[in-house]
């Protein structure tokens, strides 16, 4: 199966968005499982520091006596931070403190922080996801983790009961934060997209753009060579895409070399045609001539008066002769210009088997007449009917001549379209090989007495007509069929 250029540029573009779909699938699967590794990793460093923080309030609470005051005086707060400072001072990017729900934040520190100064206040934007972790951590027992991703940013906390006999609703906590778009990996990301997605807009304009100039200049291509109303190629003009103007100086040299190699073709047909025009013409003369002399001079050596009348009759029959042959000719090479009027095809028909009635009965052949009920419907249809009727008259004359003692003729006529078929089919031999393809030629005839000019007139009055003649291939005998306008339209 052959595939146009179209279908597979189409196919290229296709095949680039879809490698460009499944490279940012990659790359977004990476950058995400990346993330998510980092995200693990800080949660294990997350819940180390807060464990550090649980050892240093453990050693710190380890000689307490009596219950946690109700109030957490500046002095004990100072402690706690303290506690958590040494905890979180070896623990990069971790910030934590010790909370109690009671009274929430009772130390925070930031030991690593990297600002100009120590960073001593508790961030207030997540002061309620610390309470939140510190809660569930206290109610639960047991250590509890929070993850709050953001456009920029994932946001861990880690919380863990403190041990110690003194109050159990104390708890440590620890927070970081992974950058998530500022980072240079997600950077080289965005770079990435933006490279890919311009590569892609960029491959789809530009495939566009060439489909749609392909397109238009192939176009435009196939409309010059439909225009072509002669056997001859057109002259195509440049399109303005290199490739395409190859093959078009391509075409246009091959439309040259085949006009002149058509003029040279004709000149030598037109040639031969004389050539064989002037042949079967000094055949068809000399013939008679020949045998018009042979009877002068054997009635100029005879005595016998009856035997001169004789030979002047003869004589005359083949003038007679010659002038037919004259008429042939001028009339071949003269037509008469088409005079149309409304023809009843039944009647047209009927003349003809009417005309022929006598010549088929004598010959012991049947000659009908059929007409396609459809060919009835409407307008009837107009033409040159003693013209055509020539040609038909030829047709059946030649089936007749040619059909045996008890075949048939049937002449036929039907609508086609806006055509008018008139057929002519017989039951004898059929036309034989030898001259099939010469058969509408002039003096090209299977018939002894023939002069081989009757099909070829047929031919010529119904180019006149717009009509064509041609004969068809049959199981039996020989079958014509002319075609022609239902209407006549002037030259």
């Amino acid at each position: 199966m052959l595939t146009s250029l179209r279908s597979l540029l189409i196919g290229l573009w296709l095949l680039i968005v879809l490698s460009a779909g499944a490279t940012g699938f990659l790359f977004v699967s990476f950058y995400r499982e990346t993330a998510s590794v980092q995200a693990g990793r800080a949660q294990d460093r997350l819940a180390s520091a807060c464990r550090g923080i649980a050892d240093r309030y453990t050693f710190f609470a380890s000689g307490w006596r009596g219950p946690w005051p109700r109030r957490t005086d500046e002095e004990l707060r100072q402690q706690l931070t303290n506690v958590v400072q040494l905890a979180l001072a070896h623990s990069p990017e971790i910030e934590g403190g010790i909370w109690r729900e009671a009274e929430g934040s009772l130390g925070y520190a930031f030991p690593t922080y990297e600002g100009t100064g120590p960073k001593t206040d508790l961030p207030a934007a997540e002061q309620p996801t610390i309470g939140e972790v510190n809660a569930a951590a206290a109610t639960a027992g047991k250590p509890a983790m929070v993850e709050r991703r953001g456009r920029s940013q994932i946001l861990l906390l880690h919380a863990c009961p403190l041990g110690g006999a003194t109050d159990t609703g104390l708890t440590g906590w620890t927070m970081t934060r992974i950058a998530a778009g500022a980072e240079p990996a997600y950077n080289r990301l965005m770079i990435g997209f933006a490279v890919l997605a311009a590569t892609v807009l960029g491959s789809a304009l530009w495939l566009g753009w060439l489909l749609v100039a392909w397109s238009r200049r192939i176009a435009r291509l196939e409309a010059d060579l439909a225009a072509g109303h002669d056997a001859d190629l057109p002259h195509l003009s440049p399109t303005g895409l290199p490739e395409l103007d190859r093959l078009v100086h391509a075409l246009n040299a091959s439309g040259e070399r085949l006009s002149e190699a058509r003029r040279r073709a004709a000149g030598a047909e037109r040639l031969a045609a004389v050539g064989r025009l002037v042949a079967g013409v000094a055949h068809e003369v000399r013939n008679p001539v020949a045998a018009m002399r042979l009877k002068a001079e054997n009635a100029l050596a005879a005595a016998d008066e009856q035997r001169r009348i004789s030979a002047l009759g003869f004589i005359l029959d083949q003038i007679a002769r010659l002038d037919r042959l004259l008429r042939d000719l001028l009339t071949m090479s003269q037509p008469r210009e088409p005079k149309a009027e409304t023809v009843d095809l039944a009647r047209f028909l009927a003349g003809i088997v009417v005309a022929f009635g006598d010549r088929a009965d004598a010959s012991q052949v049947s000659l009908i007449d059929r007409l396609d009920p459809a060919a009835g419907v409407g307008s009837p249809p107009s033409f040159d009917a003693g013209e055509i009727g020539r040609i038909v008259e030829n047709l059946v004359g030649n089936a007749l001549r040619h059909t045996p003692a008890g075949g048939r003729v049937e002449l036929s006529a039907t609508r086609r379209g806006e055509n008018l078929v008139i057929a002519v089919r017989d039951d004898g031999p059929g036309v034989p090989s030898q001259i099939r393809e010469r058969l509408f030629e002039p003096f090209v005839t299977g018939h002894p007495e023939g002069t081989g000019l009757g099909l070829a007139i047929a031919r010529e009055i119904a180019g006149v007509h717009h009509a064509t003649l041609r004969l068809l291939p049959s199981d039996r005998g020989a079958h014509f069929e002319i075609e022609l306008p239902w209407r006549h339209r002037p030259s």
